[in-house]
């Protein structure tokens, strides 16, 4: 009788998904929905520097006001910081999150607008 063998390779490493940002209205207002994944559920969640209470535990999400977001963040910004820190880590990690286009840009308020056909 022949013996069967079977190799078992680990599996590559699946990585966590990257935070991410979109615009949500919460109440009477619009606000930055920033949703992401860690590994533990006590890692602090930081904003642009700025410890966040969030919901949930792994999977989490933490809806920011336009106002705060606008305050804590570089005028113009394109992009905001989110970082989780572990209870025990010495460095936070840190990833890069796209804002949605345009979302801390001018406002330009027009006192008329021609449109000639022509």
């Amino acid at each position: 009788m022949a013996a069967i063998s079977a190799v078992i390779l680990p599996s590559p490493a699946i990585a966590a998904p990257e935070p991410s940002a979109k615009l949500v209205r919460c109440g009477a207002e619009n606000c930055l929905r920033v949703s992401g994944y860690r590994e533990n559920a006590a890692a602090t969640v930081m904003v642009n520097g700025y410890v966040v209470p969030v919901e949930g535990a792994r999977k989490w999400a933490v809806n920011l006001p336009l106002d705060t977001v606008r305050e804590w963040s570089a005028p113009h910004a394109r992009t905001i910081e989110v970082s989780l820190q572990e209870p025990d880590a010495v460095e936070a990690q840190n990833a890069k999150v796209r804002l949605p286009i345009g979302l801390l840009g001018d406002v330009t308020l027009l006192a008329s607008l021609v449109i000639s056909a022509g």
